[in-house]
C-alpha cells in the first residue's frame, strides 16, 4: 500500500539529497520528481548496469520501491545505500522492509541503530521499552475470520464502507482511464456495490456523477442519517497545486469533500473549510452522533509526516478547528485512515507505532476526547504487509479491511472481516487509602504497568483518592502508587473481561518504615553468587530514597549479609560488593555518597542459623542487606 499513501497524499517528501543530481540520471530523477517510481527504478537499474551507481542512485532505488512496496527490492538496495550513509529514517525504513519480509532479526538489529542514532524519536523509545514485542503480538491469537472479497480486481481496490445496502470502495479498475504514473494504475474512483440477497455483491459500478473527477478521489464516510458523503480528491480538480522549486514540478495535495444526496444521486461536492493549497486533508472519518470529524493531515506543526486530527461539525455544517489528537496516537511517521466506532473506539493505521510490518491496524478508547492507550489489534488483520481502512459495526461484529499482504488478488484488496472474539475494554477504578488511617489520599500518583515493567499512563488520585483506568480484557497489569512521605505500594492486577474492575492501592507512611534504630524494608535479596540489585531488590531500594529524601539528615549504614556457601573469606568479599552496590543505587538516585556507607558482614550473622544443613530458602534469607540508622533518626525528635 506505499503507492496509496502517496497517492492519498500525493505530496511526497525527498528524502534524498536532489543536488546529487547529475546526467547520468537525469532521466531517472524526471521520472522520481514526477511520482513515476515504476519507471524511475527501471532507469537507475540502467544507471547501475552502466557501472556508474553511487549512494545516491543506490537511495534512489530504495525509495522508489519503497514507495511501490516492492519489500524485497527496497530491501536490497537500502542495504546498499546504507553502507554510504547513516540517515535514521533510512535506517527505519530498512528495518520496516527486513520486518515485511519477516525478517524479524534484522529488523530488530536496524531498529537498534534506528534507536541509537535517534533516541528521543517516539518510534525508538516505544521499540527500546519493548525490544520483543513481536511474540507478544503474535500471540494474542485470531479475533477476526478474514475472507478476500470477489469483487477485488487485479488492481487497486481499498476501504469498503457500507451504507444504506450498498458497498463504497476506491478503486483503481477503470479501463478508460489516464493511467498514473506512480504505479502505472488509473487514476482512483468511487465506485459502489449493490448487496444481493444472498449477501454478496455485485460488480462495483463507478458513480456518474460530479463526485469522480479525471484525477485521484479518497475513502469516504457518511453522516449518521447517510445523507451526506465525506470524502477527498486530488487538488488539481480545482486548479491547486504547488511547484516544487528544484523541479518547477507540479504537486498537488488531498482535500477533503462532501456532497449531499439528492434523491438516488450525489449532489456537486463542496469543498471543506480545512483544506489547504499547502498540505493535505485526506481519510474522513464521521463520529456516530455526527459531530465529530477525525482525518489525517501533513499540516506544519504535527508530529510526524501524517498525523490525525479531529474537528467539530456544528449546525448547517459548518467544520470547526481542527485539533491535533495529541503525541499518544500521532508518531514521526504517519497515522492515517481514522474510524470511529459507536463505543468511542478509534481505529487507526499507523507505521510509526509497533507492529508487524507496513501499516498495521491500531485502536485506542477516547474518554471525554482523550486516547487511552494505543494497542495493536493482532492477527489476522495485521501482517507483515500494509493494513488499512479498517472499519467495523460493533453490533454485527462485520466490517472491512484493506491490505496488500500476499495471496492477494490485485496490489490491494478489500477483506471482509467478522469478529470471533469481542475486542473489549475494561474500566478500572482505583482508589488510594493511607494503610495506617484508613483514609482516602489524594494527590498519589499511581502508575500502570504491563507485566514487563513498561509504563504506559500515570494519573493522579482527586479528592477522593479516586482514578481509572481504561484497559484490555485479559491483560495482566501492575500498579504502582506512590506520595511524598508515603513509601510506594505495588498491586498486581489480573484483568478479566468484567465491565469494572475495583482495586485498591494502600500507602503506608513512610515514617512508620523507622522501626528503633533500622529501616524496616522488606530484605535486599540477592541470587546465589550475584551482586547486581534485582528488580525486586529497586523497588525496596527506592523506599529508602525516598525516606532520605524526606529526612535530610538521615545517615544508613547499610550491612549486607551472605549464605554460608562458599569459603569465609569469598562471602566477605562477596558481602562487600552488595553493600557497595546497594549504596551505590542509593547514591544514583540523587543521595549524598556522604549518607549512605556500605559494609559487608559475610556469613558472620546469619538470620537463620542452620549450619551446613540449609535449605534453598534459607539461604537466601541469610542473603540480605539491612539498613541500621547512624544519625537523624526523626523519632528522636
Amino acid at each position: 500500500m506505499k503507492h496509496i499513501i502517496s497517492i492519498l497524499s500525493i505530496t511526497l517528501l525527498f528524502s534524498l539529497c536532489v543536488t546529487a543530481q547529475n546526467n547520468a540520471t537525469k532521466k531517472a530523477d524526471k521520472h522520481f520528481n514526477k511520482f513515476e517510481f515504476t519507471d524511475a527504478a527501471e532507469a537507475y537499474l540502467k544507471v547501475v548496469a552502466k557501472g556508474k551507481a553511487d549512494a545516491y542512485v543506490y537511495g534512489q532505488l530504495a525509495e522508489s520501491y519503497y514507495n511501490v512496496f516492492s519489500t524485497e527490492n527496497a530491501e536490497k538496495w537500502y542495504a546498499k545505500a546504507l553502507k554510504f550513509s547513516s540517515d535514521s529514517e533510512m535506517i527505519y525504513k530498512y528495518a520496516e522492509m527486513l520486518k515485511a519480509n519477516k525478517n524479524y532479526e534484522a529488523s530488530n538489529t536496524q531498529m537498534v541503530k534506528f534507536a541509537a542514532s535517534s533516541p528521543k524519536d517516539h518510534r525508538a523509545i516505544a521499540f527500546k521499552a519493548r525490544p520483543n514485542y513481536l511474540p507478544k503480538i503474535l500471540s494474542k491469537g485470531p479475533k477476526f475470520n478474514l475472507q478476500n472479497l470477489s469483487i477485488n480486481s487485479n488492481v487497486s481496490d481499498f476501504g469498503g464502507t457500507l451504507q444504506d445496502g450498498k458497498l463504497y470502495i476506491t478503486s483503481a479498475r477503470s479501463t478508460t482511464r489516464k493511467a498514473y504514473g506512480w504505479n502505472d494504475q488509473s487514476f482512483l474512483d468511487i465506485y459502489t456495490a449493490t448487496t444481493t440477497s444472498a449477501g454478496e455483491f455485485e460488480t462495483p459500478t463507478r458513480i456518474k456523477t460530479a463526485i469522480n473527477t479525471k484525477y485521484h478521489e479518497g475513502t469516504v464516510s457518511f453522516s449518521p442519517n447517510g445523507n451526506t458523503m465525506y470524502f477527498s480528491r486530488e487538488s488539481f480538480y480545482e486548479n491547486v497545486y504547488n511547484k516544487d522549486p528544484e523541479t518547477n514540478y507540479k504537486v498537488s495535495v488531498l482535500n477533503l469533500y462532501r456532497s449531499t444526496k439528492q434523491g438516488d444521486q450525489w449532489s456537486k461536492a463542496e469543498a471543506l473549510s480545512l483544506n489547504s493549497n499547502k498540505y493535505s486533508v485526506k481519510n474522513p472519518a464521521v463520529s456516530a452522533d455526527g459531530k465529530t470529524l477525525y482525518f489525517a493531515s501533513d499540516k506544519p506543526g504535527g508530529y510526524g509526516n501524517f498525523d490525525l486530527y479531529s474537528a467539530s461539525i456544528k449546525k448547517g455544517g459548518r467544520i470547526g478547528k481542527a485539533t491535533n489528537m495529541g503525541q499518544n496516537i500521532n508518531t514521526e511517521a504517519q497515522e492515517m485512515f481514522p474510524y470511529i466506532s459507536g463505543t468511542n473506539t478509534l481505529y487507526f493505521s499507523s507505521n510509526g507505532h509497533l507492529g508487524l510490518g507496513g501499516l498495521d491496524v491500531f485502536f485506542t478508547t477516547l474518554k471525554d476526547k482523550k486516547p487511552g492507550p494505543v494497542r495493536n489489534i493482532g492477527i489476522p488483520v495485521n501482517s507483515n504487509s500494509d493494513d488499512f481502512a479498517f472499519n467495523i459495526n460493533e453490533d454485527t461484529g462485520e466490517g472491512f479491511v484493506s491490505s496488500n499482504r500476499e495471496g492477494g488478488k490485485g496490489s490491494d484488496d478489500i477483506y471482509a472481516l467478522k469478529m470471533l472474539q469481542p475486542i473489549c475494554d475494561v474500566e478500572m477504578v482505583v482508589t488510594v487509602k493511607d494503610r495506617t488511617t484508613g483514609l482516602v489520599i489524594e494527590g498519589a500518583s499511581v502508575s500502570i504497568q504491563d507485566a514487563d515493567g513498561l509504563v504506559f499512563g500515570t494519573k493522579i488520585s482527586d479528592a477522593k483518592g479516586l482514578l481509572d483506568y481504561t484497559l484490555e480484557c485479559e491483560v495482566d497489569t501492575v500498579l504502582l502508587g506512590s506520595k511524598v512521605d508515603y513509601e510506594s505500594g505495588l498491586v498486581e492486577v489480573a484483568v478479566t473481561s468484567e465491565e469494572n474492575v475495583f482495586v485498591e492501592i494502600l500507602l503506608t507512611p513512610i515514617k512508620a518504615l523507622i522501626v528503633k534504630n533500622k529501616v524496616n524494608l522488606n530484605p535486599i535479596y540477592f541470587d546465589f553468587d550475584k551482586s547486581n540489585i534485582t528488580a525486586q531488590g529497586a523497588f525496596e531500594l527506592d523506599k529508602l530514597v525516598q525516606l532520605m529524601t524526606t529526612y535530610e539528615g538521615l545517615v544508613i549504614d547499610a550491612e549486607s549479609h551472605t549464605d554460608s556457601r562458599g569459603t569465609d573469606s569469598y562471602n566477605l568479599s562477596l558481602s562487600k560488593r552488595r553493600a557497595k552496590t546497594t549504596a551505590q543505587y542509593v547514591i544514583s538516585k540523587g543521595i549524598d555518597a556522604r549518607r549512605i556507607t556500605g559494609y559487608g558482614k559475610g556469613e558472620t550473622i546469619p538470620n537463620v542459623d542452620c549450619g551446613g544443613n540449609c535449605s534453598e530458602d534459607e539461604h537466601q534469607l541469610n542473603r540480605r542487606s539491612e539498613f541500621i540508622i547512624v544519625a537523624g533518626n526523626p523519632n528522636d525528635n
